[in-house]
């Protein structure tokens, strides 16, 4: 054990020591490698990041959800080609076929109606164009796991009701009463009706599935919303979520043939109604990242091949250098696969130097791209441990040819050489 540690710190001295006499060619014969683990290691942090941050967002639209909707999003079902007048055709969704559903579905859980309009909201003096007011059903919390910050949510009686109550977004708030909680009880107006605030939301700061954008919007009951606003103009959606442990392809062909014995569609029908799997998202985004990630594998992959190769010339010079010391290490008992030891080890260790400064180089880009991007940026332990590795990998395949020139010298021949 004593002797490994010997070799190993011997390895790290004579690496920092030709870091150290020869600067400027150990530096350009590093910047590969450097480069290399940057752009591996830039990618995969910035890809796993932004994965991290639109799974996070998708899951906020309602985990293992069907959106139940006259448009396909993401496309028809015929695809690209898919005539667009024929969804323009189509029946909305509407507040009884949530009724309808609650009765004939076995594997829905909660269950939501939900429709939007865009007006202007006051208070006193302040007025903020480009508001989303939401009506909803009673289940639409549950959906999409709203967290009320100061206030209540709206109750069961003002949703039969449709009593004029609102939940407000925490943006909203903010920009109307100076302090989110300042809002809670005060009336406000929207196109003309009077809403009391019974509640703020919590910040959830810039989404990429922006479907709600709840920080500046409005909430309030179905009910009051359709005494108001025609739902079936207001973009009707609605929301089923499956019960715990159910397959979102199981739920999403049982409300297929719910949806179809609704609007009394024939076996040989076509279907007027898109069924969204929320889900179906996060999996297309999986593939999409996937392509990512091999692209910047492919980039990384030719800086780390002219890296290894600045490498192996450096452990060449060197070998060059120390021949007539190899002799005498020889001669005096090392044994060849100690000194082959060292020089993979020597070898190694230079790798790791090279992609130490990359890792510092994409840590400061985290830095620079965290104040720009609406997405933190982290580097997780396992891609640190993966830089690491492919640095001891490239080093040991840098320096196997030239370690092993220097494990089959000669001591009386290496001795003598000048």
């Amino acid at each position: 054990m004593l002797k490994l540690l010997s070799i190993l710190w011997n390895s790290f001295k004579m690496a920092l020591q030709e870091l150290r006499v020869n600067k400027l060619r150990t530096f350009l014969s590093l910047f590969g490698i450097t480069i290399g683990i940057f752009c591996i290691i830039g990618v995969l942090a910035t890809v796993n990041s932004l994965e991290r941050k639109v799974q996070q967002d998708i899951k906020k639209l309602g985990s293992n959800s069907i959106y139940i909707d006259k448009w396909q999003y993401g496309g028809g079902e015929g695809g690209k080609d898919y005539p667009w007048w024929k969804f323009i055709k189509r029946p909305s969704p509407k507040y009884e076929e949530l009724q309808f559903i609650k009765a004939k579905s076995e594997l829905a859980g909660n269950i939501a109606f939900t429709c939007s309009t865009n007006g202007s909201v006051s208070y006193e003096n302040s007025e903020i164009a480009g508001t989303n007011l939401i009506g909803a059903s009673e289940d639409f919390d549950k959906i999409q796991s709203l967290i009320v910050q100061n206030g209540r949510y709206i109750s069961d009686v003002e949703f039969s009701r449709g009593t004029p109550t609102v939940v407000i977004g925490n943006n909203l708030a903010t920009e109307l009463f100076g302090k989110p909680e300042r809002a809670d009880g005060k009336e406000i107006n929207f196109q003309g009706r009077a809403y009391v605030v019974v509640g703020i939301l919590e910040k959830q700061g810039q989404s990429f599935a922006n479907v709600f954008d709840f920080d500046n919007s409005l909430i309030t009951s179905y009910n009051c919303f359709a005494s108001n606003h025609n739902p079936d103009k207001s973009s009707p959606v609605i929301m089923v979520q499956g019960k715990s442990g159910v397959n979102p392809k199981i739920l999403k062909d049982e409300l297929t043939a719910v949806m179809r014995q609704i609007r009394r569609i024939s076996p040989t029908g076509e279907e007027n109604f898109s069924l969204n799997d929320i889900s179906a998202f996060a999996e297309q985004l999986e593939s999409f990242f996937g392509s990512v990630t091999i692209g910047g594998w492919a980039i990384a992959g030719l800086s780390l091949v002219v890296g290894a190769f600045g490498v192996a010339n450096i452990m060449f010079v060197t070998v060059r250098e120390r021949t007539s010391q190899i002799g005498l290490k020889k001669a005096i008992g090392a044994k060849s696969r100690t000194i082959l030891t060292e020089f993979l080890l020597e070898s190694a260790f230079l790798c790791i130097m090279g992609g130490m400064i990359g890792l510092a180089l994409v840590w400061i880009l985290t830095k620079v791209l965290g104040t720009i991007l609406p997405f933190p940026i982290f580097i997780a332990p396992n891609i640190i441990m993966l830089a690491l590795s492919i640095c001891v990998v490239m080093g040991v395949l840098s320096g196997i040819i030239p370690a092993s020139i220097a494990a089959k010298m000669n001591p009386v021949v290496a001795i003598r050489t000048k």
